[in-house]
């Protein structure tokens, strides 16, 4: 609230209108320090941000990007918004991307893998990053659901060429709205800072030339969300670690409810430091009843976070005839309901669990007495 008075007393809610006080510039600083990347640029959403991102690797027309079966819409949105077309690969019992798969589905004309790490539970970016180099992708992190989280010793959003963060309503920190793209690549910088700014090129301090522009658009961060965001910066560690805390709470309170052959926790490649915990049984009977009982949700049941509810995707009908990605594809891709049945087989049996880290350690307790069926 005092971060929001600060803004709305000085009048000046656009970044460029408040000179070298501007709240962005200061929240793309400290996110980049956070972080551990050399560039951080600020954007209106996480789509915007993948988005963006692809724009500053080159991704377009032609190109293939592989996508998890298990995702919100927009990581197989983003490509079909610059011309490039999403090919879906199943995820595994860690609900992550699958590196056996991907390497499966890369073909001629793959360019680019969007990982991403649902729920804070990390992909396994060893792998991927090893597959992408074997092919010369480039990988961008969906980190939008994993805002600082950690993947032995690195922050997600910081392993691959580019990474992108969401600050919605329901993500780690948050505005309301919001995203980020962190690199390394300062030509990959310099193009998304263009592309997410159509003015960018009168702005003071940017780096490009004349022969290096690009045609942008607006993508820009409010100087209101920097201000509800930096604050929450400065505590995501302290809000990471109690949710780690309430993680080992959980999983004690849930050891009666796991086992005997029918139910197990979700695997994590980094378990020293997980932030996220889901629950994946035997049977889909088991996870209905589970979730329904204990007021989680099973992951089938999560709408446009399944490949099979994409409608828009799947409908392959461009605003406008001329703009058709899918037009100019080399290959039919298929998105069919059939195309990773292993993904809706592990969503099926699968429910997330909320650790809840707005609560006080007590209060948490009981609710994990609550969710274990004990209280």
């Amino acid at each position: 609230m005092a971060a929001t008075v600060r803004v709305l007393g000085r009048g000046e809610l656009g970044r460029y209108t408040g000179g070298g006080r501007s709240e962005v510039t200061r929240f793309e600083d400290e996110l980049r320090s956070v972080i551990g990347v050399e560039h951080a640029l600020a954007v209106n959403s996480g789509t915007s941000a993948l988005i963006a991102a692809l724009v500053g690797a080159g991704i377009g027309p032609g190109d293939e990007v592989l996508v998890p079966a298990y995702t919100w819409v927009s990581t197989a949105a983003a490509p079909l918004a610059v011309g490039a077309v999403p090919v879906l690969v199943e995820v595994d019992e860690t609900l992550t991307l699958d590196p056996i798969d991907l390497k499966r589905k890369v073909t001629a004309h793959t360019r680019a893998v969007i990982p991403v790490h649902m729920q804070n539970l990390v992909c396994d970016m060893d792998a991927i990053m090893a597959v992408a180099g074997e092919y010369g992708l480039t990988v961008i992190e969906d980190a939008c659901q994993a805002v600082g989280v950690t993947y032995r010793g690195r922050r997600v959003g910081s392993i691959g060429h580019a990474g992108c963060f969401s600050f919605n309503q329901h993500k780690n920190i948050r505005s309301g709205e919001g995203g980020a793209v962190l690199t390394n690549d300062r030509t990959l910088a310099e193009r998304a800072s263009m592309y997410h700014d159509v003015g960018s090129y009168e702005r003071p301090g940017f780096t490009g030339d004349d022969s290096a522009l690009i045609v942008g658009v607006n993508l820009r961060m409010p100087e209101l969300s920097a201000a509800v965001l930096r604050p929450q910066l400065a505590g995501l560690d302290a809000q990471l670690a109690r949710r780690r805390r309430h993680r080992r709470i959980m999983v004690d309170a849930l050891r009666g409810t796991l086992g005997a052959g029918r139910s197990h926790l979700v695997p994590h490649h980094d378990p020293e430091t997980a932030t996220g915990l889901a629950v994946a049984f035997t049977e889909e009977s088991d996870a209905v009843t589970f979730g329904a009982r204990r007021g989680v949700h099973r992951l089938a049941d999560t709408g446009r976070h399944v490949y099979t509810n994409w409608r828009s995707v799947r409908s392959r009908n461009p605003w406008h005839p001329g703009m058709d990605p899918y037009g100019w594809a080399a290959r039919d891709v298929d998105h069919s309901p059939k195309a990773c049945p292993e993904t809706l087989r592990i969503l099926d049996r699968t429910c997330a669990v909320d650790l809840a880290p707005e609560l006080p350690t007590p209060a948490f307790r009981l609710l994990a007495s609550r969710t274990a069926g004990q209280a």
